[in-house]
C-alpha cells in the first residue's frame, strides 16, 4: 500500500466517524475542500462510493460502514502505538479527551489541572460539556466525569469532589408575587426552571429529605434548559424557582439577588467522579492527569 492511500483512508475514517466534514477537517487540521478532494479522489481510486452526502449531513454507504468496521481498528491500534512512543519522551504529552458536566468542569476539573498543564506544556486536555451518560469507549473519549450513582460497574471511578450542597433559589421579585414554599409539596404551585437530561429525555428531578427518606420530586415550569448557568440566569431574570448547585448561587444570594428556601430539606449530591475503562498501558500524561484531578480531602487523599 502506498504512504498516499494510508493517509486517504485515515481521513475517510475521520469523516466517516465525526458524519460531517467540517468537524472531521478540524480534528485532522486541514481545510474542508481539501478534506472532501481527499475522499473523493479515494472513492474514483476504489471505484466505490464510501459516504452519501446531502446538503446537511454525510453518513457512510454500506460498503462505507464494512470499509470502517475494518479498517477503524487497525488505525486506532496504530495511533495507540505512536502515543505509546511519548513514554520515551522527557516530557509526557499527548490530548486527553474527557466528557464532563459544565459544573464540574469550571468548578473542580479546571482549576485542578491548571497547574498540570503549566508543568507540561505538551499534554493538552479537551474537555466536551455534555449532560447524558456519554459510552467513552464507543465515542472515543479517555475519561468522563459523572456524579458517582450514574458511572458503570464496569469502570475504574476515581472521585474528584466532595458532595454537592444543593439550593433551590428564586429572585425575591419571584417571591414577592408567589409566597416561598414551606414543604416540597407546596412546589405544585410554582413555576420551576426545568433541566432536560439528554440520555433519558427526561426532565431532572429535584431531591429532597424528609423523615430521613430522599424523595425525588419532578415539578413543572414555563421554561426548560440544558446547561445550569442558563438556569442560573432565568432564576435571576425572575422567571421561577431553580434547583442549582449551592456554590453556584451562593454569591448571588449574599448578594440579594436571589433567595433560598426549602434550604433544610435538600440533601447533597454525591460527589464527581472520573471513570475510564480499565487500560493496563495507560500513557504518563493521563496517569498526571487523574492524579491532578483526585478529589483530597482535609484529612489526605480520598479513597473510593
Amino acid at each position: 500500500m502506498k504512504r498516499e492511500d494510508l493517509a486517504d483512508l485515515a481521513a475517510f475514517v475521520t469523516v466517516a466517524r465525526e458524519r460531517n466534514f467540517t468537524r472531521a477537517a478540524n480534528r485532522l487540521g486541514m481545510s474542508q475542500s481539501a478534506l472532501s478532494q481527499i475522499v473523493r479522489r479515494l472513492e474514483e481510486r476504489l471505484g466505490l462510493r464510501l459516504l452519501a452526502r446531502t446538503t446537511r449531513s454525510v453518513a457512510p454507504t454500506e460498503v462505507g460502514e464494512h470499509l470502517l468496521a475494518s479498517l477503524g481498528p487497525m488505525l486506532d491500534q496504530m495511533d495507540s502505538e505512536v502515543a505509546a512512543l511519548s513514554q520515551l519522551r522527557d516530557r509526557p504529552a499527548g490530548t486527553i479527551r474527557v466528557t464532563t458536566v459544565e459544573h464540574a468542569a469550571k468548578t473542580f476539573l479546571t482549576p485542578a489541572i491548571a497547574s498540570l498543564l503549566s508543568q507540561y506544556p505538551d499534554i493538552r486536555v479537551e474537555m466536551t460539556i455534555d449532560y447524558g451518560l456519554t459510552d467513552i469507549v464507543a465515542d472515543r473519549y479517555d475519561a468522563g466525569v459523572r456524579l458517582g450513582e450514574h458511572v458503570a460497574r464496569d469502570m475504574i471511578a476515581v472521585r474528584i469532589s466532595p458532595d454537592i450542597p444543593m439550593a433551590i433559589v428564586a429572585a425575591p421579585a419571584y417571591l414577592a408575587r408567589h409566597p416561598a414554599p414551606a414543604a416540597p409539596r407546596d412546589l405544585v404551585d410554582h413555576r420551576c426552571i426545568n433541566l432536560r437530561l439528554p440520555t433519558s429525555g427526561l426532565l431532572n428531578n429535584w431531591r429532597f429529605m424528609e423523615d430521613g427518606q430522599e424523595t425525588r420530586v419532578q415539578v413543572e415550569g414555563p421554561l426548560i434548559l440544558n446547561t445550569i448557568d442558563l438556569i442560573l440566569d432565568a432564576a435571576l431574570a425572575g422567571v421561577g424557582l431553580a434547583y442549582l448547585p449551592l456554590d453556584q448561587v451562593q454569591p448571588k444570594v449574599e448578594a440579594g439577588q436571589l433567595m433560598s428556601v426549602l434550604s433544610d430539606k435538600l440533601p447533597p449530591l454525591p460527589g464527581y467522579h472520573l471513570y475510564y475503562a480499565n487500560r493496563r498501558n495507560a500513557s504518563p500524561a493521563f496517569r498526571l492527569f487523574v492524579e491532578a484531578v483526585r478529589y483530597r480531602s482535609r484529612g489526605g487523599r480520598q479513597a473510593d
